[in-house]
């Protein structure tokens, strides 16, 4: 496997390149270009700067996550052709660059949602948690102005103020839009950049809907096995793959992600590995990576990935903060470096066992 990093680039992202070297095993960074209007395509000299600034550190960028998918194409529009041309192009020029995989996500509105940015858990970190009961007591136009206020100042991922900021708009677009209206327009999409990724050299990798299930009454098509081979039947080809998140597909007890790994492996071309810990309905939050720690038995995921003779990208997902780290919730140094440590050496045993 070759571990990497998610890191947000050094205008936006407190964790420096020379400190995500320091850790072992550590190969590269899952790489982005916040900044970019979502759809838009990725400038050259900004890749190309990039590039450079993570191999300068000792370092691959061989990991795209995430290409920001406009919402047009999600809802079929007649323009998504036009964005989806885009998103060609930005493929076109990734694959120039070195890169092989892109990270992305087909949620409507909100990539990933959250009740809680900062969860005190009894041993003083804290963490990312949701809660349905408390998500059914939110209004959906307050959820934006919520997250913002717990994000610290720090860009969050997939909560573009841009795009969000005509939430009621999205979510009237969203109205008449079902499961097997967004799969059909997701396999649209896929037909159309699956010949670029041959060209380019680069494989796409789907991310679970996090959470697996639909949240403000939104469609969602990523949520299971039967999702995942849908997902991978539009287009029967390698550059058609997965991202495979522990913590957000295992936050459903019914998802057995050994079974997942053993069946999809070819195509599972990153992993995203954290564990959390389900204490409800519909209700987790995150913790360390150790098995014990939560819900997932990490050991057993990661013994299925190396039974499999897995060879792709890895990653430790989201971590606590501790030891009194401030930062991008899910995204500070100590404990997600903590949780490669823990991954290196259960890969490590059964390397040598």
């Amino acid at each position: 496997m070759k571990m990497v990093f998610r890191w947000f680039g050094s205008q936006d992202d407190p964790v420096p390149l020379e400190y995500i070297r320091q850790i072992p095993a550590m190969t590269g960074i899952a790489g982005t270009l916040p900044d970019i209007p979502v759809g838009e395509v990725w400038p050259v000299e900004r890749i190309a700067a990039l590039r450079e600034e993570v191999n300068g550190a000792g370092l691959e960028f061989e990991v795209v996550e995430s290409v920001g998918m406009h919402e047009d194409i999600k809802l079929g529009k007649p323009s998504r052709d036009e964005w989806i041309a885009k998103y060609q192009e930005t493929i076109r020029r990734l694959g120039k660059y070195g890169v092989k995989v892109i990270c992305y996500n087909f949620m409507p509105v909100f990539d990933w949602t959250r009740t809680e940015l900062a969860k005190v858990l009894p041993d003083g970190s804290n963490t990312m948690a949701y809660d349905e009961a408390a998500l059914a007591k939110i209004d959906p136009s307050r959820i934006v102005e919520s997250m913002s206020e717990m994000s610290k100042g720090y860009y969050l991922p997939g909560w573009e103020p841009e795009r969000l900021g005509r939430l009621d708009e999205l979510f009237r677009a969203y109205r008449d839009v079902g499961e097997d209206d967004l799969a059909v327009n997701l396999g649209y999409f896929l037909k159309k950049i699956v010949p670029v990724c041959k060209e380019s050299g680069i494989k796409m990798a789907i991310h679970p809907d996090d959470p697996p299930w639909s949240v403000f009454g939104l469609p969602r098509i990523m949520k299971s096995a039967a999702d995942i081979e849908r997902i991978l039947g539009f287009v029967d080809e390698p550059e058609n793959g997965l991202t495979l998140c522990t913590g957000c597909f295992g936050s459903n007890p019914a998802n057995d992600i050994p079974a997942v790994i053993r069946r999809f492996g070819e195509r599972i071309h990153f992993a995203h590995v954290r564990n959390i810990k389900i204490s409800g309905q519909c209700t987790f939050h995150e913790t360390s990576h150790y098995s014990c720690d939560g819900s997932l038995d990490v050991y057993a995921i990661m013994r299925t990935y190396h039974d499999i003779g897995y060879r792709g990208y890895v990653r430790p997902d989201h971590g606590r903060m501790i030891w009194g780290e401030n930062g991008r919730p899910g995204y500070g140094l100590y404990d997600r470096a903590l949780g490669v440590a823990y991954l290196n050496g259960i890969w490590e045993a059964l390397e040598r066992s």
